[in-house]
């Protein structure tokens, strides 16, 4: 069966459907990624979003148990270039198809992938939607330029109830913005013990925790629409060791007073390498953010800029001069010396909250 992906321009292209038909209007934005396609598309980091994978063959090895990053995957669509029906995996438990099916997010395959990602490159991420062939293209695209991005993002995918995971060291509270289950697992293999709160929690439930240290996840969205947690990071900042992650990464800039701005197309990817500014030295990170926190404002908000992405020189991470507190744009990996630094900043007692 044909399927249709719509562009607010008014570019359209023709390809093959899968997944579900809950079509809703989102923006398009391009992964870079040659594998891990499941944890992309159950990051909610991408809710309200349209994920166009560059490498063709999507689906090969199928969807298994261990890899999701999320239980209920945000997503509003998929767009691959060739998609492979018949995955073979030893880990396999289910189909791409069947996995999009399940969550009703709609996929399309045999597109132009290369040459849609070129016109974002070009013009920057589209509002898009995926439709059937038989919808009325004019209004469609209407619709597109009439409708506004999600701004409650946040509030979709952060949980709605405290809950423990429990260990034996430090203490931490890590404030759900659409935390990922590896950080999570990541933090817990430190040692931490964990208490995962709302993303509306004041600083007074968090502190009630008596926490040795604050983490800030990573999440969709501006940052700069939510207004109340970045008063909730100002205060978190004075009294405990604050670690920021993506979305986190940016609250912690803006509560120390510097600035955030929109990109064109974004960081997508797990292929993205960025300079660590103390060594010289490069890694090569995995990312998903749509904004970057602007490196002419840093000095003046009491930030270092501690990491820059190598290609379009942005900032990639930051330390506060006065504050135990810092941040990172892309996601550490399990075995990260940042979440060594977390806990050795917690061990030092490196906070007014001893």
């Amino acid at each position: 069966m044909e399927r249709l992906l719509v562009l607010e321009d008014g570019s359209t292209y023709r390809g093959r459907s899968f997944g579900g038909e809950n079509f809703r209007i989102g923006e398009l934005v391009f992964n870079t990624s040659m594998t891990g396609y499941q944890e992309i598309l159950t990051d909610n980091a991408y809710c309200g979003q349209i994920v166009m994978m560059t490498y063709p063959l999507i689906g090969n090895y199928g969807i298994n148990r261990d890899d999701y990053e999320s239980i209920d995957p945000a997503t509003f669509g998929l767009v691959v270039k060739d998609y492979c029906e018949q995955p073979s995996n030893w880990r396999s438990q289910e189909s791409l198809d069947h996995f999009l099916k399940r969550a009703n997010i709609p996929g399309i395959y045999g597109v132009d992938t290369r040459a849609i990602s070129r016109k974002l490159r070009d013009k920057g991420n589209m509002k898009a939607t995926l439709c059937n062939t038989d919808a009325d293209i004019e209004k469609v695209v209407e619709e597109l330029k009439n409708t506004e991005l999600l701004k409650d993002q946040v509030s979709s995918v952060s949980t709605k109830k405290v809950y423990p995971m429990p260990n034996r060291g430090k203490k931490v509270v890590v404030v759900d913005f659409g935390v990922t289950m590896s950080t999570l697992r990541d933090l817990s293999k430190c040692g931490l013990d964990l208490i995962v709160v709302e993303h509306d929690a004041s600083v007074e439930t968090i502190m009630s925790f008596y926490p040795d240290g604050v983490c800030l996840s990573s999440g969709p969205g501006n940052p700069c629409d939510l207004t109340s947690q970045i008063e909730v990071v100002k205060e978190l900042m004075k009294q405990t060791v604050v670690f920021g992650i993506g979305l986190g990464y940016q609250l912690i800039a803006l509560a120390s007073g510097a600035t955030v701005s929109k990109m064109g197309f974004g960081h997508h990817g797990s292929n993205i390498p960025v300079t660590e500014i103390a060594t010289n030295k490069v890694k090569i990170t995995h990312q998903n953010h749509g904004y970057a926190v602007d490196v002419d404002s840093l000095e003046a908000a009491s930030l270092e800029m501690t990491y820059q992405a190598l290609n379009d020189k942005s900032c990639e991470g930051i330390e506060h001069k006065e504050y135990p507190a810092f941040g990172i744009q892309f996601y550490p990996q399990t075995g990260d010396a940042l979440y060594g630094k977390f806990v050795e900043m917690i061990e030092k007692g490196d906070h007014n909250n001893a």
